[in-house]
């Protein structure tokens, strides 16, 4: 069974010793940094699964050292226990402000120490097993938080709304009033030009929660959702979603990686979009068409889809589309029947020139 890292940022030798032996002894792999500025570069080399740090420390302080840590992407994540000798009200609401997850108060004994250790360990470890995406997921997350309010009890008793193929779910523009889970079916969310263009900005299959961004935000919806086909939506007031969101900080932090994931997305598709070539934009748009729906990756998969739809997906025409998909069964890349366009040589579609 694989050791949980335990980082330990401590400047007085005895004390750094004195705890690092207690955790050994419990069985964790300890890393150890005797000041803030090797502390940061130790928790980068050695990615901790939690890190133990002094406030009082020379060259950088634990406040320090808890800023350079949640600007780290690789350990921003990571529970931090601050130890202090100090025990006023303001250094406990100044490092929990700051965004520690816990405190020691020097002299502490070691199943104070352990007790600490192990409480924010298995948080963690729960938070991880929870689903990235989907209803359970949602209501996993809140049995975390322990959230008392019966309304945000996310049950699969809620009401499930039935939309036909090709209707709106929201348009841009409005304000947002809810969540949305996609519990069947497929769902496309686009913007248009003046002239009624259209560019799909991202697309959802069932398991997968839309509409979160504006309400992250607080802005408008900044595109329309549309389903593709029939389709079965659970919706979440907006006012049990800021509940949840603002209940807990881990929690909060978790549920907005989850929400906010798509952006990221975005941004490469507009960056694909101004400098790919078209080739490469709908070789681009068929992997990731094939990635959203086919969530095995295995056997021959058919994407069922109107052309007008993955030109708006490639951003280009319908005709520059069609032509370039006729030049990829050509080419022996991909193949057409009914239709339906199965991706045969992924490698190269993957790897094609722009």
């Amino acid at each position: 069974m694989k050791k949980e890292k335990i980082l330990l940022i401590e400047d007085n030798e005895d004390i750094r010793n004195n705890t690092c032996e207690i955790l050994e002894l419990a069985n964790y792999e300890v890393g150890m940094a005797v000041n803030g500025k090797k502390g940061v570069e130790k928790a980068i080399e050695f990615l901790p699964d939690l890190i133990i740090c002094d406030i009082m420390m020379p060259e950088l302080d634990g406040f320090g050292v808890l800023h350079a840590i949640q600007r780290n992407d690789a350990i921003k994540n990571t529970p931090f226990i601050f130890l202090t000798a100090k025990s006023e009200r303001g250094d406990f609401r100044k490092g929990m402000e700051s965004g520690a997850d816990d405190y020691i108060t020097k002299p502490f004994g070691g199943i104070e120490l352990l007790n600490t250790v192990e409480r924010r360990l298995k948080k963690i470890e729960s938070l991880k097993q929870v689903a990235y995406s989907g209803l359970e997921g949602l209501i996993n997350l809140t049995k975390v938080a322990s959230i008392k309010n019966p309304r945000l009890a996310l049950t699969e008793n809620r009401n499930v709304d039935t939309y036909v193929k090709k209707q709106i779910i929201y348009s841009e523009g409005n304000r947002p009033q809810n969540l949305y889970y996609l519990q069947k079916g497929k769902v496309k969310t686009y913007k248009s030009n003046s002239e009624g263009k259209e560019l799909v900005t991202n697309l959802f299959v069932a398991g997968d929660f839309f509409g979160h961004i504006p309400l992250l935000e607080g802005t408008l919806y900044l595109d329309t959702a549309e389903t593709l086909e029939n389709t079965e939506l659970i919706i979440i007031p907006k006012e049990e979603f800021d509940h949840l969101i603002n209940n807990d900080k881990e929690v909060s932090g978790i549920f907005i990686q989850i929400l906010a994931e798509n952006v990221s997305f975005k941004e490469n598709q507009l960056l694909a979009m101004a400098y790919n070539s078209l080739r490469k934009k709908v070789a681009d748009a068929l992997l990731m068409v094939r990635k959203k729906y086919d969530k095995n990756g295995k056997g021959k998969f058919m994407i069922d889809m109107t052309r007008e739809n993955l030109a708006n997906i490639a951003g280009t025409a319908t005709e520059s589309l069609v032509r370039t998909l006729t030049d990829f069964k050509n080419e022996h890349l991909i193949e057409i029947s009914d239709g339906k366009i199965a991706l045969i040589d992924l490698y190269k579609l993957e790897h094609l020139a722009n």
